[in-house]
């Protein structure tokens, strides 16, 4: 009895076992081979679609390691570089296969053409504008009635780096003198300026031995205007640069000053600098305006052959910013002010530009 009852279960747990393992050998050898090869079918299909190797809704806040993040990063960047490239190669293809009957070329979106339209835009034909032209205070200069002399000084106590800048401005605009201020205020230097026949008052202000701004004040009526000072690069940390400029009266560029106080601001810069440049020279000072910020480049025409014609900075360089323009001569306490700069409510639009 006892032989059987050891014996019934282990049979009967080997034939559990058997059945067990036919049904699990069974399972594979019946449906699963069709969808494999639907599967691999799938999968086939897929493989030419499916190009990008980022979901759409990839986001690089999603990775929490930062050099996985950076890794990840780079790759999404290239991969979006190459298929510009492609793009544009095929655009090009198709422009040269077209041939005179391709469209135009798309012009790029940017903040210059976007630009918020100005109701003071200049118009040079306009008989208004030629009447204020003729009337303003720049109105003996453009006659050639008076030559331009003008007075460079600092503010009380100016470091090296300042006077450094004025003595390189000196060099840049002919006519002009350097004095050192020692004390006095502008009120008691400008009707000393006035009986030495200067046409301009220059005034440099720093702050931490760094130039930061400029007082620009038109003799003997005015306007006076203040500008904000920044990115000053001297002669002797410019690369490349040429030899220092000559005593030849330069050309003078004035780039895109399109409303009426920008032109009032370009004839302001342009009364700087004699009537006559000296072509010899081969110098040219530029006021580009961009985006209401004034930069200021001397560069040198240096002539290849014929036909090539390339420029060689000479320094210094800085960007200016208008912060008001004053009627008359400088005075801080009772002057009449033409227009100041009001960042809070002038600056809410970045398409918004006021020269």
């Amino acid at each position: 009895m006892d032989s059987t009852e050891l014996t019934t279960p282990k049979n009967v747990s080997k034939k559990k076992g058997k059945t067990k393992k036919t049904k699990r050998k069974a399972k594979p050898d019946e449906a699963p081979v069709e969808k494999m090869d639907r599967v691999e079918g799938e999968v086939k299909d897929e493989k030419p679609v499916s190009e990008a190797c980022f979901p759409p809704t990839f986001s690089m806040s999603d990775i929490k390691n930062k050099q996985r993040r950076h890794a990840m990063f780079l790759k999404l960047k290239e991969q979006k570089r190459k298929q510009k490239l492609e793009l544009k190669k095929k655009r090009k293809k198709e422009r040269k296969a077209l041939g005179d009957k391709a469209p135009p070329k798309e012009v790029p979106k940017t903040i210059e053409n976007q630009r918020i339209y100005d109701e003071t835009t200049v118009n040079p034909e306009d008989e208004e504008v030629a009447f204020d032209e003729g009337t303003d205070e720049f109105a003996a200069y453009f006659n050639r009635l008076t030559n331009p002399k003008v007075l460079i000084t600092t503010s009380d106590r100016p470091r090296g780096r300042t006077v450094r800048f004025c003595e390189q401005l000196a060099t840049v605009i002919p006519h002009a003198h350097v004095y050192y201020r020692r004390g006095l205020a502008l009120k008691r230097i400008i009707p000393q300026c006035i009986s030495r026949d200067f046409t301009y008052l220059m005034v440099i202000n720093e702050d931490r031995k760094v130039p930061n701004g400029l007082v620009l004040c038109h003799l003997p009526d005015g306007p006076t205007a203040h500008f904000k000072v920044s990115n000053v690069r001297l002669r002797k940390e410019m690369k490349r640069r040429g030899k220092d400029p000559t005593e030849h009266v330069p050309e003078v560029i004035l780039n895109n000053f399109t409303t009426r106080l920008g032109h009032s601001i370009g004839r302001l810069f342009a009364a700087l600098f004699p009537h006559d440049p000296q072509f010899v020279g081969r110098q040219v000072a530029t006021f580009h305006n961009q985006r209401d910020f004034i930069f200021f480049r001397f560069h040198r025409y240096i002539f290849k052959n014929e036909k090539k014609v390339g420029i060689q900075e000479l320094g210094p360089r800085f960007t200016l910013k208008l912060r008001s323009l004053q009627k008359g001569t400088f005075d801080s306490k009772f002057g009449e002010y033409e227009w100041v700069h009001k960042r809070h409510e002038m600056d809410s639009s970045r398409r918004k530009f006021h020269l």
